[in-house]
């Protein structure tokens, strides 16, 4: 199961030294999202990204950076809604309903679905499915390996990602509540590595009927 992280919606102290090490140590994708951004305060921070990864970095916002960058990806959503002209790269949106998730799968590489659990970023932000409906949307293949999971996912819950059939998972709140400065770098790798095992741990629970919310 392939695992993502989106950053926090602000900038952070020492923020591309620890999304670097994150894109070093197994991350299979990194979303740039910092809605309130101008163009230039973006590019500072992409500009630090090492061009080894940077192909496995997609943009929220600012799409014009991707091709100065040689960025692999851009994410549409309701600020940015199309692709850009002539874009060859992976394209991702986001979805809050299954419905979205059937419109959008013929023109999206892959698809957030949220909110899955209660967010942990967002105060008040519920889950949007019951669990009955996301078995059902797995048994119709609607939830299937390009749909990733997002909200309120953590090591507790994963389990239940990967029995859904998820194909990923996303994460925002349980990585960046960990961190605050350049001194919880190596707490916050250390909870990715966790993640990481859980992702991939067979004893994780098999079949529908062993999920809990």
């Amino acid at each position: 199961m392939k695992l993502i992280v989106i950053t926090a919606p602000e900038f952070l102290p020492g923020e591309a030294e620890v999304l670097n090490a994150l894109l070093g140590n197994g991350l299979h994708r990194l979303h740039v999202r910092k809605p309130c951004s101008t163009e230039d305060e973006l590019a500072v921070l992409v500009e630090q990204i090492h061009d080894r990864f940077r192909q496995r970095v997609t943009l929220h916002d600012h799409f014009e950076l991707q091709q100065r960058y040689s960025l692999g990806g851009v994410h549409l959503n309701g600020r940015n809604p199309s692709v850009p002209e002539g874009f060859l790269g992976t394209v991702s949106r986001s979805c809050h309903s299954l419905d979205e998730v059937v419109a959008w799968k013929e023109h999206a590489d892959y698809l957030f679905l949220s909110p899955i659990f209660d967010s942990i970023s967002k105060s008040g932000y519920r889950s949007g499915f019951s669990c009955e409906q996301l078995c059902e949307a797995a048994d119709r293949g609607i939830i299937d390996s390009r749909v990733f999971a997002l909200g309120g996912v953590s090591t507790e819950n994963l389990p239940n990602v990967r029995s859904m059939g998820f194909g990923g998972a996303v994460f925002l709140g349980d990585i960046w509540s960990r961190y605050h400065s350049p001194a919880d770098m190596q707490a916050v790798l250390c909870h990715f590595e966790k993640l990481r095992s859980a992702a991939v741990d067979d004893k994780c629970m098999a079949g529908h009927s062993s999920l809990r919310w």
